[in-house]
């Protein structure tokens, strides 16, 4: 399902196509990139529901997360996401390149990978996908690709 995600990303992000094509037109080029129709629909699903936690009421806690509070993650959130990526969530939070509710947003969609773990490379992913579906956020996500693409040196965290 990540590859998916990634193939979409890299392949209409930077790019002049369209990424609100007919669900079958994408899936048809999908299928025809080698992806499997589980995986695809998986994918598919995981970005609706990114679309859909900025404007949904059943998670309310993505509007009203206190800033500046330290965030304790569930015995499930710290299965998938190791100490090595909470630290690096935290730092982006101390940074300014993600809010309380964007981190929110982040771990959210994280979780939902299915991958047993989260490796920190594919959470940096994740973010970039976050931040480019909240509106607003333009800076942030420049901010987020000078630290995946401009970062010579390892980070302290």
């Amino acid at each position: 399902m990540f590859d998916i995600l990634m193939y979409l990303f890299e392949n209409y992000i930077h790019s002049e196509s369209e990424i609100f094509v007919e669900e079958n037109v994408l899936t048809d080029e999908l299928r025809k990139a080698g992806f499997n129709n589980s995986e695809i629909f998986k994918a598919l699903d995981w970005l609706e529901q990114l679309a859909q936690l900025q404007y949904s009421d059943e998670r309310p806690y993505l509007h009203n997360a206190p800033t500046g509070a330290c965030r304790i993650y569930t015995e499930y959130e710290s299965m998938k996401l190791d100490t090595q990526c909470q630290g690096f969530l935290m730092f982006l939070e101390q940074i300014g390149v993600i809010n309380s509710t964007t981190r929110e947003m982040v771990i959210d969609r994280a979780v939902a990978l299915d991958q047993e773990q989260i490796a920190l490379d594919d959470l940096k992913w994740v973010v970039l996908m976050v931040l480019l579906s909240v509106p607003g956020q333009e800076q942030a996500y420049a901010q987020m690709e000078d630290l995946i693409f401009d970062d010579p040196s390892p980070t302290l965290h």
